[in-house]
Parts: C-alpha cells; structure tokens; sequence
C-alpha cells in the first residue's frame, strides 16, 4: 500500500483506514487494560469510554462507505456476496476458536450461552442479527455486527426504492425518534413473548426471503424484498434489541449521519443540510442520554452516565472529522496498514483476552510489559489472519460477484452507481 494515496481514487480513503485502525487499537486496549493495568484506566473511564467512543467511530466509518459500496456495484447481489464473504469466514474462525476450550471441557461457555439450544445460538449468528435477536453473543464485541447487518438491510431498503439519497433526513428522524419515544419502546418483547427459538427461526426464514427477494430481476419482487428486510430491521430495533431502543437508534442515526457526509462530499446533497443534520444528530444524541439516563438510573449513575456517553459522542465526532479534514493529505502507510486489518484486530483481541487469561492469568498489580506484547501478538495474528483469511475471500467474493453482473450488467433498479470506486469500500467497520 503506497503511503501517498493522493494520487489515486483510492488515495481519498485513506484517512479511513487511518481512523479503522485508530478504532479498532482502541476497542482492543479497552478490554486489554481490564486485564493488564486496571488501575491506569480506572482513571480514565469517569469521563470517557474507549470502547463506545471506537464502536462509534467503526459507525461512522461504515455510514460512510457501505452505501457507497452497494452504489459502486449498482447491484444488490454483488453487494450481499462481498458482504458474506467479507465478514463470515473471519468470523466463523474467531468463534469456533472461542468455541474450542469450551468443547475440550478446558473452559465454560459465555455467561448466559448456557440457557440456549445450540442450533437457536448458532442459527442467530448466522443471521448476524444475534443481539437483536437476545441471544447472547459468543464474543463481547460481535453485538456491533448486528448493528452493521440492520444498516444493510435497511440501506438495501432505500436503494431499491430509490429513496437511498434520504441519508439526512432518516438521521435526523432516527436521532429524534431516540428523544421522543426511545424510553417507551420495551427491550426483547417479541422474544419474551413468542420465545426466542420461535423469533430466531422466523427471522433467519424472513431474512433469508428478503434478501433472495432483492436480488430478483423482476423490480417487484426486488423491491418487496428490500422492504421486508427493511421492515425486519425497524421491528427488532424497536421491540427486540438486548440494549436499550434508544441506544440502538442512536446507533443507526450515527450510521446514516455517515451517510450523508459522503453524500455531501460527492456532491449528491446540500453540504449544509449534512452538516446541519449532523449537528442535530449530534445533539439529540447527548439529550437522549442525559434525558433516558436520569429516568432509568440511580442520580449517581446517571450522571456519571450522561458525563462519558457525552464525551465519547464529542470525541468520536472529533476524530471522524479531523480524519476529514486530512483526507487529502499523505497517511504514513503503518497506519493505513492498521486500517487495513482492523477487522482483524477488532475480532481477535478478545480471543486472545481469552487465551492470555486461560493460560498466564490475569495479573493483580497493572502490568504495561504484558500489556506490550499482547499489542504486539495481537497485530501480527492479525496480519496473518488478513492475508490468509480476509484477503483469499475477498478476492473469491469479487470473482463470484463479477460472474453474477453480466446477467445485469447495468445497475439493476436503473440508479447510477456512486462516484466512488477503490477496493477500500469493501472494508467493513466492525
């Protein structure tokens, strides 16, 4: 990877890889300092959270470049074949080695995994929509994929009703929504109510149909079925999220306020509307968690509450725009590099967490030596994983996705791809 990406189209994404591997070392030593030096982050965490202000970064990033991603193709079954070659095969492999100590009788399940038959556990991270689903996720950090699965179906939705250019306004209605009714809407009712072995196997039946839908040839039926997908994430966002709804729709208006940014960028929207929107976005996030705070929480809490939900919001805008603000500058390439394996980085480090604990035990003083080599073990696995896992399905995605355009050469609802074109836009933000 050249560090001067200026000259080329690919050049403009560089600034986010810088901010995907800025994110994900961050997540990584958010759970890394629990173990390594506890006493050192204690300090930290009254005003900010590390690993909400890089989750909201990865949602930034992923606003930004997923519908660009799906526009690029024009096409939403090159799109859904990147996607699952891009994501599953790292995530199967992160999960079945989370899942060896517990099979070798080394080690118990997750907290909570216990209650739940195997085949609904495993078919609800199949979906990705796991912790939309309350099941329990087999690693701590995969509750954000569920997140990014709900963005795209529901990015899937505009673009085959070609509303896909609402980017502004479906943030700021999302953000909103978060203020006004985020505190009314009930957390896992459909699956309180209808069990959660029923709710999961409807909804991988609804998924699946919904998707083969969408990439249909007949504009009906694709459009019936981006619908359905869409229709399917507003339902488990607001009445079956594990996280409070207002969260979860803070979440997606995150999400689309990314979107907008890049619209405003390649000149599809007004500039001000998307930074108007943005702003609103913004504010209604820090309102939604002072205000649901103080209703749901101790006095104490909810202030320490409001405090770092506030200042992780703050800071993440921040580093998303100051990695903007040097989208044209050249990015040593280390830290595009970082970006690069970031998905990796994001994945594996509570794996390693795992096997660290398992076999050196969790220090009882802050030990920043361990804390070094961990770092330093969990980039090398990760750049190994990359190049042997990531980047063979990568290619093996596009190949299959070249091979499925020709029956559809010219994008399949008639909408111009987006002015964006480097293979960067098939990253994911975990």
């Amino acid at each position: 990877m050249d560090t001067d990406r200026s000259a080329s189209p690919g050049a403009r994404l560089a600034w986010l890889d810088l901010l995907r591997g800025i994110a994900a070392m961050v997540v990584a030593l958010h759970h890394a300092t629990y173990y390594y030096t506890p006493r050192w982050r204690a300090g930290l965490v009254d005003w900010f959270d590390p690993g909400l202000y890089g989750v909201l970064v990865f949602f930034l990033v992923s606003g930004y470049i997923i519908p660009a991603s799906l526009e690029r193709h024009g096409q939403v079954r090159r799109f859904w074949i990147s996607r699952v070659l891009r994501i599953h095969p790292l995530l199967t492999t992160a999960c079945a080695i989370t899942l060896l100590p517990y099979l070798l009788g080394v080690r118990g399940l997750r907290a909570g995994l216990e209650a739940y038959r195997p085949a609904t556990a495993v078919l609800a991270h199949l979906t990705m929509l796991q912790d939309v689903l309350a099941v329990p996720n087999v690693i701590n950090v995969l509750w954000t994929l569920s997140y990014e699965m709900l963005f795209y179906l529901l990015v899937v939705a505009l673009f085959v009703t070609r509303t896909h250019r609402l980017s502004a306004p479906i943030a700021v209605t999302l953000a909103t929504a978060a203020v006004l009714v985020g505190g009314l809407l009930p957390m896992a009712a459909l699956s309180r109510t209808v069990g959660i072995g029923p709710v999961v196997a409807l909804t991988a039946v609804v998924m699946v149909t919904a998707i083969v839908a969408a990439v249909s040839a007949r504009p009906s039926v694709r459009v019936a079925g981006g619908v359905l997908g869409g229709v399917l994430a507003l339902t488990l966002v607001c009445v079956n999220g594990r996280i409070a709804p207002w969260q979860s729709l803070i979440i997606l208006a995150v999400m689309f306020t990314g979107t907008a940014l890049y619209r405003a960028e390649h000149r599809q929207i007004c500039r001000r509307t998307a930074v108007l929107s943005a702003a609103v976005v913004l504010a209604c996030a820090v309102l939604a968690g002072a205000w649901h705070a103080q209703v749901g929480m101790p006095p104490a809490q909810a202030d320490a509450f409001a405090v770092y939900w506030a200042g992780s919001l703050l800071l993440a805008a921040v580093t998303f725009a100051a990695g903007w603000a040097l989208r044209r500058r050249r990015i040593p390439r280390w830290l595009t590099g970082l970006g690069a394996i970031s998905f990796s980085l994001y994945l594996l480090h509570p794996v390693l967490l795992m096997l660290s604990d398992q076999f050196g035990g969790t220090p009882d003083h802050d030990d920043a030596f361990r804390l070094a080599v961990f770092v330093a073990v969990l980039i090398a696995v990760s750049a190994l994983t990359y190049r042997y896992v990531e980047v063979p399905f990568q290619r093996l995605g596009r190949r299959i996705g070249r091979r499925a355009a020709p029956a559809a050469r010219r994008p399949a609802d008639g909408v111009a791809a987006a002015p964006l074109a480097a293979p960067a836009a098939d990253n994911v933000s975990p």
